[in-house]
């Protein structure tokens, strides 16, 4: 009943009241992007969501206009904090998290919810095993239980792992568990970026741009 009912009304009810902040670091941070670089604000990817239908997911930008994409080997996202693909304002959207608050549109609109899987790029369908696809089960989330407890520091294939289980064992309980457990990163700021120096994943660089609109 939780999954199906409580958690999309839970959903739209936290969307509006938060409807305001969005509002408010709509204008602020708009500015500070449009001064930067006067680039656009939002940054729009293409995300799988629930049954694997396509979205575009939004994010306040955080890379320069036109910048590459870089992949590591096992297909994830390059993340680095002396990321030269950054803008200064950039830098401070990610650690902050703040570049993710425009999710709140996607939740809203019934494409995501506040917690679950993180959304992967929709080529990665063609990657997962059949017990993977289960994480296409439920609504992609702004926050998860690989963002809360571990955030970017596991492979793309624990993070599959992770999200079948969070499938499996969804509940209230564990939503509010990842919601505390995201705030605690977010404030002590742990995990954002991997550290290139101490592992060895080497990245791919990709031709893709990240798109203007």
């Amino acid at each position: 009943m939780y999954a199906k009912v409580f958690k999309r009304l839970l959903d739209i009810i936290f969307s509006i009241i938060l409807m305001p902040l969005f509002l408010i670091l709509f204008v602020i941070v708009g500015i500070a992007i449009k001064l930067e670089d006067g680039g656009p604000i939002f940054y729009y990817g293409e995300r799988l969501g629930r049954h694997g239908k396509p979205f575009k997911m939004y994010k306040f930008r955080s890379m320069k206009v036109n910048a590459p994409d870089w992949r590591l080997e096992d297909g994830s996202t390059y993340n680095a904090e002396d990321d030269p693909r950054q803008t200064r304002i950039g830098k401070v959207l990610r650690k902050t998290s703040i570049d993710e608050i425009p999710q709140l549109l996607n939740v809203l609109k019934g494409e995501m919810s506040f917690i679950g899987p993180r959304p992967d790029l929709p080529e990665h369908i063609n990657c997962y095993n059949t017990n993977e696809m289960k994480k296409l089960e439920v609504l992609p989330g702004i926050s998860g239980y690989n963002q809360a407890y571990y955030r970017n520091f596991a492979s793309w294939k624990q993070r599959l792992e992770n999200d079948v289980y969070y499938v499996e064992n969804i509940s209230f309980v564990l939503d509010v568990r990842i919601f505390f457990k995201t705030i605690e990163r977010i404030a002590l700021k742990r995990d954002v970026y991997l550290d290139f120096k101490s592992n060895s994943l080497e990245v791919v660089n990709s031709n893709v741009q990240h798109k203007k609109s």
